[in-house]
């Protein structure tokens, strides 16, 4: 398995449609329990996803406010899988930079 997506229903069912696993979730605990299983943090009694560890995970971006400090130590370590940030169902959250946006940013060039 490549790609895991974690975020609205509507979404997990819209990936779903391609071939790409996920989980809904719609509070912290179901966000931070599916997250746990498919980076293996859980420990021993996580239930591991079906096909082993994806490359890629999909976050929408309401998921990753509600596991914000999970997602950067995580982003620190470097490992598998990446985390790549979607907007969710209702699009761009307020206030939050696009990758563009952040590309901008980071190199100082705007094309």
């Amino acid at each position: 398995m490549e790609y895991f997506i974690i975020g609205e229903r509507e979404l997990v069912l819209a990936f779903a449609l391609v071939g790409v696993q996920g989980t809904a979730a719609v509070n912290r605990n179901e966000a931070l329990e599916a997250f746990n299983r498919v980076t293996g943090r859980g420990g021993v009694l996580s239930t591991p996803i079906e096909g082993g560890r994806p490359k890629v995970l999909i976050l929408t971006e309401n998921i990753t406010v509600m596991l914000e400090s999970e997602v950067l130590e995580w982003q620190k370590k470097g490992d598998y899988p990446l985390i790549v940030e979607i907007p969710g169902i209702q699009g761009h959250l307020q206030g939050k930079k696009t990758l563009t946006e952040a590309i901008r940013e980071a190199i100082g060039v705007k094309v």
